[in-house]
Formats: C-alpha cells, structure tokens, sequence
C-alpha cells in the first residue's frame, strides 16, 4: 500500500452505492472495493461512513470486505496514444480488455489506459533552456501521434518551476521520464510523456474568446440553416428512430474540426457495434487517412453499469479539453446525455435524494449547465487557440420536448437540432424539423459565409425560411379545407417550398455523392431552387398555370442535381442554373408571343 493509500471496510451494499468505513478518505477520492477490486468513487460523507458508488456491478460483494482509498480522484491518462483508441466508461482500453477477459469484461481488471510499452519519438521544443522558468501548459515538446496529428506535450496545467533537466530527441516509453522540474516548494518532480488530471474539474486556460467560424459538418441543414460555430454547443433531440445517431456520426465523419471524440454513453449495444466496427475502417475526406487517426472513442452501452455513465461524460469532456490544450478544434459527441440523466436519477434515488421533476434530482439542471459550460473557443496557457464543440444528442421519452432533460439542455445550449418523428416516417432524412431548430450563430456565421462563399448567404437563408414557413400555414389550410381554396400564386408557394425540401434539406448519409455537401454547393443548390421559384412566381402571374410549371423536366432535374453533381462539381451545377435561367426566359417569350396572337 502506498503512503496515499488508506485501508477500511464495507459496512452496507445498496446496488451500486456502498457504505464504507473509511477514515481519512476524501469527497471524490478513487478507491478499490472488496476483494474483486471493484471501481468505485466516493460521493459523499456521512458521520463516520462514507458513501461509495461503484463503477462496476456490485454482485457478490459483502460487508466485511476490504475497500482501498487510492489517495486521488477518478482520473484520466492524457498524452500519445489516446487518438485510434476505445476506452470503457471510466478509461479502461476496450481492445486490451478483450484479451484479458474474453467478450464480456471481467469485473476489477485494471489496465492502463495508454500503451506502456510503446515508443514515441519525443522532439523538445528548441527555444527552452536549462534553469529557464516554465509557466503551467507550457509546451515542452511534441511527438507524431498519428500521421496527421502532432501531439503536443505540455508542462501539466497545475505545475510551474524551474526546468532541471530535459530529455534529448529519441524514443521513449511513456512511463520514462523525459525532463524534471524544481517546483516552487523545491521539490524535484519527473516530467513524462504523459500526465492524469481528474475528470471532474475543467482544465483551466487563459481566457474565453467569442467563436468566430461555423463548424462545416457537410450537412445543409444544419451548415446553412442553423450554422454551429466551432466552440459552440449543441443538442439533437429526438424520439426513437428519428436518426439521432445517424445525424451524430455523419458529423463526426464530415465535420472540419481536427480531432473528433465519440462517446457512446448508455446506448444500445448493437448501435454502438456499428460505430466501432464503421469508424476503424472509415477515410477521412479531409487528409486521405484513417479517420481513426483523429478519433478516439469512449463506450458505455445500456447493459453496463449504470454509474459508469455519469463517469464516461466527464472522461470524454476532459480529453477533449486536453486536445484543445494543443491548440486543436475538437467536437465531441455525447449519445447520449439523457441516458447519463437517468444514470443520476438512478444514484440520486438510492441516496434517498428528493426527488423533483420526473423522479430526476434537483440539481439536474445545474449539472447539465456545468457540463456544456466546458465548451468553448479558448485562448489556452501556452498561449495558442483551441476550442471544444459539444454537441449532445437527448432521447425524450416519446418525443416529448417538455421532459426535464431536453427543457433544461434546450435552455443552456445555442444550437438545437430537433428531429422529427413524422418527417422520419416520411423518410424525410435526415429528419430535423426547420420549425423547431434555432441557432444563435447565424450573425456571427454570415461573416465567415459571406467572405468564404457569397454575400447573399443570409437573404437567401432567410428567403428559404419564410417560405418554409408559409408552406406549413398553407398545409393546415390544405388540410382542412383543401387545395381548391388556394389561389395559384400560393400553389405555387408550395411546389417551391418542395423543392427546397427535396432538394436541398433531404440529404442521404448513403449517398456517395450526396452524404457530404461543401459550403458552396450548399450555397448554390439553395439558389437554384429559390431561382426557379422565383422566375416561376413571374410566370404565374402572367398566367401561366401551376401544374403547367410543375410537369417542366427543369423540375425533376433540379431536385437531382444534389445526386448528380458532387462538391468538386460547382461550375457544373452554376451552368445548370444558367441554363435553367434561359429555359424560363424562352418560356416567357413564348408565353408573351402566345399571348400577343391570341388578343
């Protein structure tokens, strides 16, 4: 046992909570409980016991068992190797866990989380000197990860001094030290390639900074209606089977960010299978290599412990933070936060915690709020840019919007994707309803789309939207009384709004041209459609009828033309707008000669 190690007994077993005579022990300290060596974290102190709750399932333990108080807080491992890796809920790699126990993980196996036999090629950064002060998150030298990312090592966030000693260039194992460091007490600590830092506490940095860029996930709905900026936060929720996933792992594979961390927390096993098994053999679009080089994925399905849950969270938050560190753009994806709620209220109930709002405890609303507070573009201690993206899918109990978690979550992000069970039904993909969705990015998004893409971006956003808007008033009229009642000019609001579902929200992950989409195709796609409804409403005037218009072949080609013509193909779909264009003049001439004959 070490000098931080303290030693006590289990008093009572309550599910995953346990009570614990523990003397000495702190509020959110790490320990091993009973003879298996369990996982757990202490949650709190009561009297002369304290309340435990473990990570891994607690059958079989008894009072009277043994439970060691590790001396320091759920933790996580931070440095090479982290990228291409599938941790469990509370760290533990997924692939070594399978040599160890076979397919179904065995109950206190501890594994490091990063590879101690592995060598890294550590290059120090050329202007430190020895006896140099070094400031906390300073950067001491960097290592190739993976092809494309060059890892970073920094001084860890809370340690500053006097450098010693640093490694030359070389290889060396993580658990080798590559410098020390005189700390202000006159202590000589070891510098290492990597470092642990406890996941429930945000690494700090120098200052918030505004975002400033959307972040491009491919996907037109959600880049060119309701843009997220690269530090923002987010939330996809949606009933069962409205493609909150399929909408996750499109962003995770198309998205510009330079690291992506998937974390799969409470859901079904198979959809999570998916994932693993896709991931590993996807390309990345953007360097030609395998997207596991800037992945890495954390997954706790729905038939693990339940207080994992609430850990997995905190684990992916905190090396998304590390990475932002580095100066990278990470996003990372929680599927999803509901299933972490319920791990709470689950913890909350057999702590006999009152309950409040469907059975969750009180302080729901403020730990959703601490959580998207880690999001953010920052200007970090070594004095780069980074920032973190959070985008957390929640699954409302029979879509319900109104429940607690999606109330709450809709309150604190800036960006919300809501799916919708009726256009998923309609096979309308992928399903997010542009009646409920908002972003509070679009102003700070028109600057970016208007240098990079076309200063008519926001008119025509706006443009598409009210008409999307009167297409939904229109419909209920339709409905109810039906569509004899509206005059051709509103017809034709409706073949417009159409076009621009069908071609341009609608948007196949399946789909090899179509599954991602560049800013300017998303761009001109939109003028297209709102081109033709445009010259059509002149020629419904003059008029022309609707279903003339309507039985065009321009119709049926402009709704394929996200089909035909990839992202490298812009000039192609810009000619097709021209020619689209000389197709309603010829029609307006010749209407106009018509006209002039018959009078």
């Amino acid at each position: 046992m070490s000098q931080n190690e303290k030693r006590g007994t289990i008093r009572e077993v309550n599910g995953p909570i346990l009570s614990v005579r523990l003397p000495g022990v702190r509020n959110g300290e790490q320990v091993r409980i009973g003879e298996l060596g369990l996982f757990g974290e202490v949650i709190a102190l009561q009297g002369g016991s304290a309340l435990v709750q473990s990570y891994e399932s607690t059958e079989g333990v008894r009072p009277g068992e043994d439970v060691l108080g590790l001396g320091h807080p759920l933790s996580v491992e931070l440095g090479p190797g982290l990228l291409g890796s599938i941790f469990d809920g509370v760290q533990r790699p997924l692939d070594k866990l399978l040599l160890e126990s076979g397919d179904h993980i065995g109950r206190g196996i501890a594994l490091p989380p990063l590879d101690r036999s592995r060598e890294w090629h550590f290059v120090p950064e050329p202007d430190l000197e020895i006896g140099s002060h070094l400031s906390p998150g300073q950067i001491l030298g960097r290592v190739q990860e993976s092809t494309i990312i060059e890892h970073r090592i920094l001084l860890p966030a809370d340690q500053s001094g006097e450098l010693l000693e640093l490694a030359p260039e070389g290889d060396y194992r993580l658990d080798e030290p590559i410098g020390r460091l005189r700390s202000g007490s006159g202590s000589s600590i070891k510098l290492m390639l990597y470092q642990r830092w406890p996941v429930r506490t945000p690494r700090p940095y120098l200052k918030r900074n505004h975002g400033t860029q959307p972040l491009i996930t491919g996907q037109r709905i959600l880049d060119t209606f309701f843009p997220l900026l690269k530090g923002g936060k987010s939330a996809v929720p949606g009933p069962f089977g409205a493609g909150k996933t399929v909408v996750q792992q499109q962003i995770a594979r198309w998205s510009n960010a330079d690291i992506v961390i998937y974390v799969g927390c409470g859901e079904r096993g198979n959809e999570l299978v998916d994932v693993l098994e896709t991931f590993p053999q996807l390309q990345d679009p953007y360097s030609g290599h395998k997207l596991m080089e800037r992945t890495l994925l954390v997954a706790n399905t729905s038939n693990m412990p339940v207080v994992a849950r609430e850990a997995s969270i905190y684990v992916g938050i905190t090396m998304a933070e590390y990475y932002r560190d580095q100066g990278y753009d990470v996003v990372m994806l929680a599927d999803s936060t509901s299933r972490w709620a319920e791990a709470l209220r689950e913890v909350s109930g057999r702590l006999g915690q009152m309950p409040v709002e469907d059975g969750y405890p009180a302080y729901l609303a403020s730990r959703l709020a601490a959580f998207y507070e880690r999001a953010g573009r920052v200007e970090t201690q070594s004095g780069s840019t980074g920032s973190v993206t959070l985008i957390g899918a929640v699954s409302p109990p029979g879509g319900d919007f109104s429940e607690p978690v999606t109330a709450h979550t809709k309150e604190i992000i800036q960006t919300f994707w809501a799916l919708s069970k009726e256009l998923a039904d309609a096979r309308h993909y992928p399903a997010i309803d542009w009646v409920g969705s908002f972003s509070e990015h679009v102003n700070t998004a028109a600057r970016w789309w208007h240098q990079e893409v076309n200063s008519d971006w926001l008119h025509r956003r706006q443009q598409a939207l009210g008409l999307l808007a009167r297409d939904a008033e229109l419909s209920r009229i339709v409905n109810l009384v039906g569509p004899e009642a509206l005059s051709s000019a509103q017809r034709w609001e409706l073949e417009g709004a159409a076009l621009i579902k069908e071609g341009v929200l609608q948007q196949s992950a399946l789909d090899e041209i179509d599954t991602f989409s560049s800013p300017e195709k998303q761009f001109l796609l939109l003028e297209m459609m709102l081109m033709i409804y445009e010259r059509g409403a002149e020629l419904i005037e003059l008029g022309i009828s609707v279903q003339e218009l309507g039985e065009l072949p321009l119709m049926a080609r402009a709704r394929r033309a996200k089909q035909t013509f990839s992202s490298e193909q812009c000039e192609r779909i810009r000619g097709l707008i021209e020619e689209f264009k000389q197709e309603f003049a010829r029609i307006r001439l010749e209407y106009a000669k018509f006209k002039e004959h018959a009078e």
